[in-house]
């Protein structure tokens, strides 16, 4: 049996208004009072319960944050900035991992530890365009991702295709011209890859180039080992390049790795351009040009949002807003300006 209030306040020698107030971080308790209800609470294991403190107080003070998975640098630096804008707010954040996974992704809009939230943030890969209505939940929820568009909620999202045409134009700019890309997905119609790939034909289209199947190289995952896969795979193929476009940073570190083992130099017989704008990206050798597509604006405007939403009468809102943030070109070694 779960230990109780009641439990915690018999161990302690002392009242169950006590133990809430030191449960709840109330102020006016003495600290020899205090020290001796935590440590009933650390002897009993006590887990205060999220539900009864929401139904009385109509707030549990946590929100969900619902990402792919925490392996890739990029949805881990999410996460590290909606906590801080979350904490900015006295919010307190509880993560859960799909792996990208459809089911999971569905299983957990419907999640009892969800609904002990006071909101999520959901970041769905599984899930496509024909699952916007299942997004119609009774708790205040903002889309984060290019999955979805249109649907029922708030959502934030980075503007895929103008980032990658820019990126695309600024290789151009440096006199590059056979510029492969990798990291497609052949099959996707709406979502990162079919986005960014966009924006990466717009510009050689625009600039008079031909568009070069033979340049696009597929991955099934983002993952540096999938970058230097391609890479090597585009190497062997003997098809002509002098410039690399990786559809995210993590893809695009993998692939340097490759190109540098077949010995090509970065930038001067291949230059290199991510996405994603990762920590890890400004210690690359050398250093990794690359899109910031503004993580920390959508982290910003994301828990904004879901606090709106969370103040509001009604969680479910009337007029749902689509936001994009701003994106730069970070200009490093990999490819100079």
């Amino acid at each position: 049996m779960a230990a109780t209030l009641h439990d915690v306040a018999q161990l302690a020698g002392v009242s169950i208004k006590t133990v809430s107030n030191v449960v709840n971080d109330y102020p006016h308790v003495r600290p020899s009072t205090r020290e001796r209800v935590q440590a009933a609470i650390d002897q009993l294991g006590y887990q205060p319960n999220l539900s009864a403190r929401s139904l009385r107080s109509g707030r549990s003070g946590v929100i969900g944050l619902v990402l792919p998975e925490l392996s890739l640098s990029y949805f881990a630096e999410l996460a590290d900035a909606v906590i801080t804008q979350a904490e900015s707010h006295g919010l307190v954040v509880i993560i859960e991992r799909t792996g990208a996974d459809r089911d999971r992704e569905l299983a957990v809009l419907s999640s009892p530890r969800m609904r002990m939230t006071d909101g999520v943030i959901f970041s769905p890969l599984g899930m496509g365009q024909e699952d916007a209505a299942l997004l119609n939940v009774d708790f205040p929820l903002v889309l984060l991702g290019e999955r979805i568009f249109g649907g029922p909620v708030d959502h934030v999202t980075m503007r895929n295709v103008e980032a990658a045409r820019a990126a695309t134009e600024f290789l151009l700019a440096a006199g590059r011209r056979r510029i492969a890309l990798i990291g497609a997905h052949p099959d996707e119609e709406l979502g990162s890859a079919a986005l960014r790939l966009k924006g990466y034909e717009e510009a050689v289209t625009a600039a008079g180039l031909t568009y070069d199947p033979a340049l696009v190289r597929s991955t099934t995952l983002w993952h540096r080992a999938n970058g230097a896969e391609a890479a090597r795979e585009l190497i062997d193929s003997g098809v002509e390049f002098d410039a690399v476009f990786g559809l995210n940073d993590a893809l695009t570190l993998g692939a340097m790795r490759a190109l540098q083992e077949s010995g090509r130099r970065i930038p001067d017989d291949v230059a290199v351009i991510g996405f994603d704008n990762i920590e890890e990206a400004q210690y690359a050798v050398p250093s990794l040009t690359t899109i910031d597509p503004g993580r920390e604006q959508i982290a910003q405007r994301a828990v904004d949002l879901l606090v709106q939403r969370i103040g509001a009468e009604a969680s479910r809102p009337e007029s749902p807003s689509e936001e994009t943030v701003a994106f730069e070109v970070v200009v490093r070694e990999s490819a100079p300006a």
